[in-house]
């Protein structure tokens, strides 16, 4: 979803886009990787002069229930994948032809539950199985930071789209009118529209002499609850939220799962605030709109 919608704006402005692929490529514009890392110099010759490197794959977190086989898949997709792109970056630098920028896929999972505190990139990690795989993802670009490519990881939060992800699959629900708070509803989302996760990806590839590295938080500045999230699915959709979903009902249908889902991340994006990023949809109201009126 991420991807295809940053694809979309840079080529819109003329950029060129190789898109890696795991199988033959298809297209001009695709180029086979080793998403497994076992073979750097096929990933390598993919990305051969390309000024910047954005990578965001990995098993969907939601996709499927939590057995021990589908969390070895969330954090392998993740950490070999990521081992792949930085051994490649790594490799091509040693030629000086190696991307000047990477972007790293993280979420805000990394600081576990939050409760009530807001935290911003300075926070250490959690605790439980999400903050572990972000912690791991984030070591595996070791290699591109070691050979001097300016790599930012990015902790994003809940993307309010239609188009997939968390928020895909709650608006079918609040159209019917069967939408309502999880839990007790007083759990932070630290939410940020699509738009505006596109436009931070490319506020960070900008090469600047005050240009961002590390972790950045993408999320918008007001984190709301999960009450107050669904009471602006409401209010914007025209429709009851009368509904609730108990948290042992939760816990019986996603299992582990709903641990996360009912734990509360009050994030906050400082770094891209003070290096002046602006956000289009601050608010929780602006980015389900936005949704609605641009998701296509």
């Amino acid at each position: 979803m991420i991807g295809t919608a940053l694809v979309r704006s840079l080529r819109a402005d003329g950029h060129e886009v190789v898109r890696l692929v795991r199988r033959a490529p298809s297209a001009p514009d695709e180029a086979r990787w080793d998403a497994r890392a076992r073979d750097p110099e096929i990933t390598a010759s993919a990305l051969e002069g390309c000024d910047a490197v954005v990578h965001l794959a990995g098993a969907g977190v939601g996709d499927r229930r939590w057995t021990e086989s589908y969390k070895r898949e969330i954090r392998e997709s993740r950490v070999l994948g990521t081992t792949a792109v930085a051994r490649a970056v790594a490799e091509l630098a040693k030629s000086g032809s190696g991307p000047r920028v990477f972007l790293c896929g993280s979420a805000i999972g990394f600081y576990g539950d939050t409760g009530e505190r807001r935290v911003d990139e300075s926070a250490p990690p959690g605790t439980g199985f999400l903050p572990e795989v972000c912690v791991a993802w984030e070591a595996a670009a070791e290699p591109a930071v070691a050979a001097g490519a300016r790599t930012v990881f990015l902790r994003t939060g809940l993307v309010v789209s239609r188009r997939g992800g968390a928020w895909g699959r709650l608006f079918p629900i609040f159209r019917a009118g069967a939408g309502g708070r999880l839990g007790d509803g007083r759990q932070y989302w630290s939410h940020i529209s699509l738009a505006d996760h596109v436009a931070a990806m490319r506020f960070l590839l900008r090469e600047t002499p005050d240009a961002l590295s590390g972790p950045v938080n993408l999320t918008a500045p007001e984190p709301v609850t999960n009450r107050e999230a669904t009471a602006a699915m409401g209010r914007v959709l025209g429709r009851p939220t009368v509904f609730a979903v108990p948290g042992p009902a939760l816990r019986l249908a996603l299992g582990e799962f709903a641990t996360d889902v009912l734990g509360s991340q009050r994030v906050v994006p400082r770094r891209l605030l003070e290096a002046g990023f602006r956000f289009a949809h601050p608010g929780i109201e602006d980015a389900v709109r936005a949704a609605l009126e641009s998701d296509d």
